[in-house]
């Protein structure tokens, strides 16, 4: 990254930038090969039938793509399904072992490095915790985070590894005061190409998306995405961040910067304009706790074990409430979407306080002429910004973008 330039994020399904494999042997899927996987991971599994069916494909050319998939390990057989008429139905599913991705989430305050199954499932991960992020020590994170997550990997696990997905936010200098850093340390990430950096470093193809971009891939491919083909995402993290998903995919925009939801303007509790970002995120809470002499840590340590902080925290869920609440309004009279989905970097259970809180807001509002979308929790969670980053190399290499699916499957 240089100066103010602001990169173009996509679709998350499809990278923003790789490199070829160097050692690693995993190969690109020809279309009609990503095409039958990616069927099969968004039903769980099926048959060669139901694969016909769905993929307008025909029976000769499934049988003979199914039959490559089972044997480069990429599918596996089930119980076949018998009690109808001639051959029983053999169902195939994802072999969970057959690709491995890394996922990175750069945050304000933490970095995680995780390890992503084919299936989706992260089998192992790391988290490295800081008062603000430095270019020097997020690049060491990442690579100490890949090597003791692949020192617990046997070598075939090893050679299975499709790349490495980094889901950062963009222009992370811009948030220097209000995560606390001194003047000017943060201005090193405008010279910083962090792509390129790793790159140098590592011998997977590396993939880079902005971060709230990244949760809103992972919401639309493993959440409710089968469900909702449009959709506007908000992810509470140190800062608020969103998506747009139109017609089953990501909309990035003319300039890579739709559904950036935090400069959205709300009003505040005077009546007074903010932007979203300055009610509606987990850094203002860090500063009501400091208020009340309460140490903030905790929020940092593990999003899924947070503790009750009591007045502030209620405090806190309830401005946010409010605000969401204006911009879901915002947003549905903008484009019908069918949700408005919430999640962010922390428990189920404040998720949840949220979500009905900001239902309970959103009925106070003046809602004439509005249609207000369905508002609902997210399903992917805390680590909706690695599983998106994980995803990456995924798609790049096997699967297919998930707006071309649901095109097929209409």
């Amino acid at each position: 990254m240089s100066g103010g330039e602001v990169q173009r994020p996509v679709a998350p399904v499809m990278p923003i930038a790789g490199l070829a494999g160097g050692s690693n042997q995993v190969r690109v899927r020809a279309y009609n090969e990503r095409l039958v996987l990616s069927l099969v991971r968004l039903h769980g599994s099926l048959s060669k039938a139901d694969i016909t069916r769905l993929s307008g494909l025909s029976a000769q050319t499934v049988s003979v793509i199914m039959r490559a998939l089972e044997l480069d390990s990429l599918l596996l057989r089930g119980e076949p399904v018998r009690g109808r008429v001639g051959q029983p139905s053999v169902p195939m599913r994802l072999n969970p072992e057959a690709v491995y991705s890394f996922g990175v989430k750069i945050g304000r305050r933490s970095a995680d490095v995780v390890l992503m199954d084919f299936a989706g499932n992260i089998q192992r991960q790391v988290r490295q915790t800081y008062a603000y992020p430095k270019p020097a020590e997020i690049i060491d994170i990442i690579l100490s985070g890949m090597t003791r997550l692949e020192a617990l990997m046997d070598e075939g696990q090893r050679s299975r590894i499709a790349g490495v997905g980094i889901a950062a936010p963009f222009e992370l200098w811009s948030w220097a005061e209000e995560v606390g850093a001194p003047p000017g340390a943060m201005d090193e990430w405008r010279g910083v190409d962090l792509h390129a950096e790793m790159s140098s470093r590592i011998r997977h193809p590396v993939y880079l998306q902005n971060d709230a971009t990244s949760a809103c891939g992972a919401e639309l491919v493993f959440g409710v995405g089968s469900s909702y083909p449009d959709f506007v995402y908000f992810f509470i993290g140190s800062f608020i961040g969103g998506g747009i998903v139109l017609n089953s995919a990501v909309f990035s925009g003319r300039t890579g910067t739709a559904g950036a939801l935090g400069p959205l303007p709300v009003r505040g509790k005077q009546g007074e304009n903010r932007q979203l970002l300055d009610i509606a995120s987990i850094f203002v809470l860090e500063k009501l706790l400091l208020e009340q002499g309460i140490d903030p840590q905790p929020l940092w340590y593990s999003a899924d074990e947070w503790i009750d902080f009591g007045e502030p925290m209620e405090r806190w869920i309830r401005d946010t409430a409010e605000a969401l609440a204006q911009a879901v309004v915002a947003a549905a009279s903008v484009i019908d979407f069918g949700a408005a989905v919430i999640d962010g970097g922390f428990p189920a259970w404040v998720r949840k306080r949220i979500v009905e809180a900001t239902i309970a807001a959103v009925s106070k509002l003046d809602l004439q002429g509005v249609l207000i979308p369905d508002i609902i929790e997210g399903a992917v969670g805390a680590q909706a910004r690695a599983i998106g980053g994980a995803s990456l190399p995924i798609f790049a290499r096997y699967l297919t973008d998930q707006s071309v699916l649901f095109k097929d499957l209409a």
